[in-house]
């Protein structure tokens, strides 16, 4: 009885089948039940202006420049995120997406300039300890999930000048953009001007450097290329 419960309003949530081990012990749907209860009632606090929005929000999470923050429904920050939406366009994330535990999005590298900020699509799920630095601007598309300890970064800093530390030489930035439907490995760094198709998978542990990747293909490797074709 409580798992058809669980099943029907994980089912609602998603608005697609979902369907639950029928070996999950009850106590610990129960837990996870009471826990959830908890992150939504945390984030109807935070976020008071947007109950229907349904947003999660684990403890010990901190958001900065809420204001800047746009959410469509059924949003789950978990525990421990540290997430700074200053920036010109701020943060827009779509329904269903999760950001992992430990993870840190950052908008912003210096109040000099201002960063892009973040878009990210529906049913998107970000693992945790990720690192998104926004400066450049980040775009991810529907239906992309990430691995665990992946970091991106849509800026660089200017070097050329050998006469001045590089830290006084400022930064540039293209961007970042991950298509729809792409699975990133865990431990996988992304740096700026990297422009990801559609239905792409990521190798774990590779640098993806500037370039266009195109649709449908497995990267892997430091820098990343082609190993196979998906079709």
């Amino acid at each position: 009885m409580i798992t058809r419960f669980f099943r029907i309003i994980i089912s609602k949530i998603r608005k697609e089948p979902y369907d639950l081990n029928s070996a999950i012990p009850k106590e610990y749907l129960l837990k996870l039940g009471f826990s959830r209860l908890q992150m939504l009632l945390r984030g109807f606090f935070i976020f008071p202006g947007r109950r229907k929005n349904f947003i999660f929000v684990g403890s010990h999470t901190k958001i900065k420049c809420r204001s800047k923050l746009k959410t469509e429904k059924y949003l789950t920050i978990s525990q421990y995120c540290y997430i700074d939406a200053l920036s010109e366009n701020g943060i827009q994330l779509g329904n269903n997406v999760s950001i992992g535990r430990n993870t840190t999005i950052e908008c912003t590298g210096s109040l000099k300039f201002l960063g892009k900020g973040l878009v990210v699509g529906n049913n998107v799920g970000m693992g945790t300890h990720g690192f998104f630095g926004c400066a450049g601007g980040i775009e991810i598309g529907d239906d992309t999930i990430f691995g665990n300890f992946v970091s991106m970064h849509s800026e660089n800093h200017n070097f050329d000048n050998l006469q001045i530390p590089i830290r006084l030489q400022g930064v540039n930035h293209r961007g970042i953009k991950i298509g729809c439907n792409c699975w990133i490995g865990s431990k996988v760094t992304i740096l700026d001007g990297v422009n990801i198709g559609n239905g792409c998978i990521i190798a774990a542990g590779s640098v993806v450097v500037s370039g266009n990747y195109d649709d449908n293909k497995i990267y892997g490797g430091v820098p990343a290329k082609v190993i196979k074709n998906r079709d």
